[in-house]
């Protein structure tokens, strides 16, 4: 009988080892092998591989950007969020309503009803001249229409004189749609111009030179 006992606890021990053995190598920044799996992102052909939600790490990477909420801190880099677990971090959806100085390194711009977004491991983020930083935002409501190809801009093009990069680019058409279509009344992204149909003309026209005296104000050579 007890020879018995010793086996029934010899492979009890044993099986506890190899139990214990399974989540203990660490991967990369020290994930946990139990949640190690990844997603491959290709909405919108974002097409880049990401730590799922839940999985652990025990070291973040290196210099991630600490942000503070009530209750609550996380860490970002690139398009990855944590929070502390114990004396391990969590992959976390990123929380929405906070800014961030930069974009993920690598995005995808998408336009949704003629604004752009920014989109990285199933989170957009839209740039808000105000805070003067990128917020985390709700999935655009018209995610139907999205495309990751801007909206037409009436025949005008616009060249970088001042070697602004693609994302400065697209804040900088952003801002000056929005303002020219507060002094113009006409907003091309809605149907008609959002005006009456007799005054459509009149009000592309302005609109259009208005966008072109923001945009030059800003930098670019518009033909």
């Amino acid at each position: 009988m007890r020879t018995l006992r010793n086996a029934t606890l010899a492979l009890l021990l044993a099986g506890a080892a190899l139990g214990a053995g399974a989540q203990v190598p660490d991967h990369g920044h020290g994930y946990n092998a139990a949640h190690a799996t990844e997603h491959y992102d290709a909405r919108y052909s974002h097409n880049r591989t990401y730590p799922v939600h839940g999985a652990y790490v025990s070291t973040l990477p290196h210099a991630p950007l600490v942000i503070t909420r009530p209750g609550a801190s996380y860490y970002y880099s690139g398009g990855v969020w944590y929070r502390p677990y114990g004396p391990h971090y969590v992959v976390v959806p990123a929380p929405i309503g906070v800014y961030v100085p930069v974009l993920p390194a690598y995005y995808t711009t998408v336009w949704v009803g003629g604004l752009p977004y920014y989109y990285a491991n199933d989170t957009y983020y839209s740039w808000n001249p105000a805070q003067n930083g990128y917020q985390v935002v709700d999935p655009p409501a018209a995610q139907a229409s999205a495309s990751t190809q801007p909206p037409p801009s009436d025949d005008l093009y616009i060249y970088p004189q001042n070697g602004q990069s693609d994302a400065q680019q697209a804040n900088d058409k952003y801002d000056c749609h929005r303002w020219a279509a507060d002094q113009s009344g006409f907003d091309p992204t809605q149907s008609g111009g959002g005006v009456a149909p007799d005054q459509s003309d009149a009000g592309r026209d302005n609109y259009q030179r208005a966008l072109r005296a923001c945009l030059e104000g800003r930098g670019y050579s518009v033909r």
